[in-house]
């Protein structure tokens, strides 16, 4: 699934929501995408649309200074409909995209592969 978003909207520590880790968008056509984290759990919880799963190995994620790739196994995109990569082209200000790349790593640690283009 190729989206389009302008920005990411992202929190290391959600104090609202438990300390929980996010990286959210919304695409260009209205759809969500949403990474998150609880500090607690060894999982990761994904949202496309209104559908999320929770993925605690087989998952790798790329991000750069431009997209965000994000691909699972085909058998965890069954709630998907099958969607298992995910990329995201996006426009988030340089002068924001350290503080997104934290935040992509506390959601990963130790779940899947992350790779970051940036920095």
């Amino acid at each position: 699934m190729k989206m389009t978003t302008d920005s990411f909207i992202y929190n290391p520590c959600d104090e609202e929501e438990d300390d929980m880790a996010l990286a959210c968008c919304h695409a260009s056509n209205g759809d969500l995408f949403m990474l998150a984290r609880f500090p607690d759990e060894d999982e990761v919880d994904i949202t496309f649309r209104d559908d999320t799963i929770h993925v605690d190995t087989r998952l790798m994620v790329t991000f750069s200074a431009t997209r965000l790739l994000v691909e699972i196994d085909t058998e965890d995109a069954k709630p998907f409909g099958g969607e298992y990569a995910f990329e995201i082209t996006h426009s988030t200000p340089p002068s924001e995209l350290g503080d997104l790349d934290e935040t992509l790593r506390i959601i990963l640690k130790g779940v899947g592969t992350y790779v970051s283009e940036v920095g």
